[in-house]
């Protein structure tokens, strides 16, 4: 009987801890308006490209501010290129990522011939993502 108890407590207190990382996660994100987006203007998705082209980024329901700025519903972009993983949450994006922290809305890519994807985050004054993540869908361009 008295096992069952400490069970019980051992469950409740581990909901608890966890609720508490959740609030503490979310609070640590800096917030994005409802229905923001990025997405890739060009090239289009199935596009073939020469190895050296052109980025350009979208933007909708927010805007576009250098990192470090605090501001209210703006960000920066961030693309991924050839990325399996998403950035995590309350972490500065990785290596893997090309930062954008001027506030820049485009950039000229060389890539090695073959299939790639590119995919934009947005990333808040310390190149966080926002929560919820205001991040597009994949692009896949073939360089040749």
């Amino acid at each position: 009987m008295k096992s069952v108890r400490l069970v019980k407590a051992g469950v409740v207190v581990g909901f608890f801890c966890l609720a508490g990382v959740a609030v503490a996660q979310t609070m640590m994100n800096t917030p994005s308006p409802k229905g923001a987006s990025v997405y890739i203007i060009s090239p289009a998705n199935g596009e073939v490209v020469m190895q050296k082209f052109t980025v350009k980024f979208g933007l909708r329901g927010m805007g576009v501010a250098p990192a470090g700025t605090e501001r209210d519903n703006t960000g920066h972009h961030h693309l991924l290129i050839d990325s399996k993983e998403t950035p995590v949450y309350n972490q500065p994006m990785g290596s893997n990522v090309k930062h954008f922290g001027g506030g820049q809305t485009e950039t000229m890519l060389t890539l090695k011939p073959g299939k790639h994807t590119l995919q934009l985050v947005l990333g808040d004054k310390s190149h966080i993502p926002h929560a919820p993540a205001v991040m597009s869908k994949k692009v896949t361009v073939f360089v040749r």
